[in-house]
């Protein structure tokens, strides 16, 4: 087996701060937790609140001067802005995934420079997977066998976007709680194709490991939704590129931080744009 690429300090700061937020998750995930709406009727729990208190306190430690965008700050209006280089949190993506009791929410920290998602970690503490990617020294997944264990994990092992073996279908990952007319529109332009469900964004997370070869998504995402894992699928070989081929970017004040529909593939971005909505 390939060795794992060993991440630099400022990334393993950020894996260790997504597993402290993890283990706060899991204790509202097994003694409940309180769920109100948010001014744009998307759910909020107290865990949401209580893994970002301690993300942000954790990444003014680790990087004072790096301003950080964070889903639950914004929807209160703490909205920094967004320099060269920022961080961007999603303390559990998937609310809607940790209501149902489904297990697939994560926890997202990236680093953004100039646009461009360099580092990544995507945490699934309630089935313990940690994804981590940086810019220059691949991806690997980090098996959490006990989410709530002081001593820091194994090493892991390297992972790397594959693309679908001649003559098998694309498996495609699509959103279980997000599925929308156009992305089964797309779906159905593919042909034979595998589709798998899977919440959150472990959808970056397993083309990253070539679990998957496709991730198609046309409805509303945020910039937080999908840093991370961009990060890690960027890492390991894969591209993420807009419904009409442009590479997807980061900092996009003016649109409120909003993701255009976009796709994620195994392979490089001429590879990816044969999906392209907009393709010949």
């Amino acid at each position: 087996m390939t060795a794992p690429p060993s991440p630099d300090p400022l990334l393993h700061g950020m894996m260790a701060l997504a597993l402290d937020a993890g283990k706060v998750i899991l204790e509202f995930y097994d003694g409940g937790a309180d769920v109100t709406l948010k001014p744009d009727a998307s759910p909020v729990t107290s865990a949401d609140l209580a893994a970002e208190a301690i993300i942000l306190a954790g990444l003014q430690l680790l990087a004072p001067d790096i301003p950080v965008i964070a889903e639950e700050a914004v929807a209160r209006g703490a909205i920094p802005k967004a320099a060269r280089q920022f961080f961007l949190v999603d303390p559990l993506d998937g609310t809607k995934e940790f209501i149902s009791r489904n297990g697939e929410f994560t926890v997202n920290i990236a680093l953004i420079e100039a646009g461009q998602p360099v580092a990544g970690v995507v945490y699934a503490p309630a089935i313990g997977r940690l994804f981590w990617g940086e810019q220059g020294k691949g991806a690997a997944e980090v098996a959490i066998a006990d989410p709530k264990a002081k001593e820091p994990p194994p090493a892991g092992r390297r992972i790397a976007a594959l693309q679908a073996a001649t003559g098998s279908p694309i498996r495609v990952v699509a959103s279980r709680s997000h599925r929308d007319g156009e992305t089964d529109r797309f779906l159905a332009s593919l042909g034979d194709c595998e589709i798998v469900s899977a919440g959150s964004s472990v959808k970056f997370c397993l083309v990253a490991s070539g679990e998957a070869q496709l991730y198609p998504r046309f409805g509303r995402t945020m910039e937080w939704d999908t840093a991370a894992g961009h990060a890690v699928l960027a890492a390991a070989g894969g591209t993420v590129v807009t419904a009409d081929g442009a590479p997807l970017l980061y900092g996009k004040e003016a649109a409120g931080f909003a993701n255009p529909p976009f796709i994620a593939a195994a392979g490089h971005l001429g590879e990816v744009n044969r999906f392209s909505t907009t393709s010949p």
